[in-house]
């Protein structure tokens, strides 16, 4: 079985910058597996949140992850800066699969590249709840990108 490419700058819509940090090392001196979900997670939230209006205190959803993977391609660890990049392959009724990738600061490939899925769901009966509005349409805009 051939490993697919890791993925370049151009097959991304939106890209967010951080700031490694010391404790994202691990004993190995690289990024321990769990950091890179954790700037994905941070990544398409803030995206939520900025473009989408989705509103992680009082509003009426909120969004769960169902799904996720990644693989590695490059080692990162801190100081480095990081960009994610941030697609939406998927678009459902009440749900969105994003594909992500970690990028080093101006590097053209993805150092890892992955996936997660989010239902959307009443925040009260946690029920899966149509995606409408202000959220649609921010997650719209980033299927267009998707390859």
């Amino acid at each position: 079985m051939t490993r697919p490419a890791p993925p370049g700058r151009d097959q991304f819509a939106v890209f967010y910058e951080f700031a490694s940090r010391w404790h994202d090392n691990d004993c190995y001196g690289h990024f321990n597996n769990t950091v890179y979900y954790a700037y994905y997670d941070s990544a398409v939230n803030r995206y939520l949140i900025e473009q989408g209006g989705l509103d992680i205190q009082q509003g009426s959803h909120i969004g769960l992850v169902v799904e996720s993977g990644c693989r590695f391609h490059t080692e990162l660890g801190y100081p480095d800066r990081v960009e994610v990049g941030i697609r939406v392959a998927r678009l459902g009724n009440s749900s969105v699969r994003y594909e992500v990738a970690l990028f080093k600061a101006e590097e053209t490939q993805a150092a890892a590249d992955g996936f997660f899925t989010h239902v959307f769901v009443d925040r009260q009966q946690r029920q899966p709840m149509p995606l409408q509005g202000r959220l649609r349409q921010a997650l719209s805009d980033l299927v267009l990108a998707a390859t």
